[in-house]
C-alpha cells in the first residue's frame, strides 16, 4: 500500500549526515540543503525501481521520512516537531551520475520509481532517537541515526516552512547517512526505520 493520500510533494535534504557529505566528497552546508521529488517518483512495497537508461549509476539512499500532519508556515522548532504525524522509511533512489553532470537534482532524483516510501508508523516517538536501515540483498549496507544529523528534525522542518508551507501530507525525507552504493537489476533493497516503517522493493532494468 502507498501513503494515502499521494503526498502534494516529497521535500529532501541533502547532506544531512557527516561521513555521507565526506564519502561523496563534499562539504557539509552550513544551512539545510533542500530539494524536490516529484509525486510521480513515488512506489509502494513491492513495486520495482526501475533503472533509466540514461543512467549507468543508479545508487540508494535509505532515509528517514517524516508526514505532516498539520499546516506549517514560519513554525519555530516546538511547533514543528508537533506537527509530525508519523515516520516512514523512504529510498531516495539517485542517479548519482548525472546528479553530478546536471548542476542540478531534478532529473537525477526525479525518474517515476525514485521514491520507494513505506507505510506510515502508528505513532510518532521521540524525533532524536530513530535509527534508519539500508539492506540490499540482505546485507546491510546503511546505519543512521537521527541524533547524529547535522540538523534536527525539528530545525529541517522549521527552516522549510519559512521558505514554503508545509501541507498535510507531504513528506519530508532528513538525509542519508554513509554507505550509499550502487543498484543493479535483480538486487532486493529494503529501508527501514527500525520499528516503525519499511520499504522493500526489486530493481529492474528499462522496460
Amino acid at each position: 500500500m502507498s501513503v494515502q493520500p499521494r503526498p502534494g510533494k516529497v521535500l529532501c535534504v541533502g547532506r544531512n549526515y557527516r561521513a555521507h557529505a565526506q564519502e561523496l566528497g563534499n562539504q557539509v552546508p552550513a544551512e539545510p540543503l533542500l530539494f524536490l521529488k516529484p509525486s510521480s517518483a513515488i512506489i509502494s512495497d513491492g513495486q520495482p525501481i526501475v533503472l533509466p537508461a540514461v543512467s549507468g549509476q543508479v545508487e540508494y539512499e535509505g532515509e528517514i521520512g517524516v508526514i505532516i500532519g498539520v499546516r506549517l508556515r514560519n513554525a519555530g522548532e516546538e511547533e514543528a516537531a508537533r506537527a509530525v504525524r508519523a515516520i516512514v522509511a523512504v529510498n531516495d533512489v539517485t542517479a548519482r551520475d548525472l546528479q553530478k553532470t546536471d548542476g542540478q537534482w531534478t532529473r537525477a532524483k526525479g525518474f517515476d520509481s525514485f521514491c520507494p516510501i513505506g507505510e506510515p508508523s502508528s505513532g510518532v516517538p521521540a524525533l532524536d532517537g530513530l535509527t534508519v536501515v539500508t539492506r540490499v540483498n540482505g546485507e546491510e549496507r546503511q546505519r543512521g541515526h537521527s541524533a547524529d544529523m547535522v540538523f534536527s528534525i525539528p530545525t529541517l522542518l522549521s527552516y522549510a516552512s519559512r521558505i514554503m508551507t508545509l501541507e498535510p501530507g507531504d513528506v519530508v525525507a532528513t538525509g542519508t547517512p554513509a554507505g550509499v552504493g550502487r543498484l543493479e537489476v535483480g538486487d532486493l533493497v529494503e529501508v527501514e526505520v527500525e520499528g516503525l516503517s519499511r520499504i522493500t522493493n526489486t530493481v529492474v532494468g528499462p522496460g
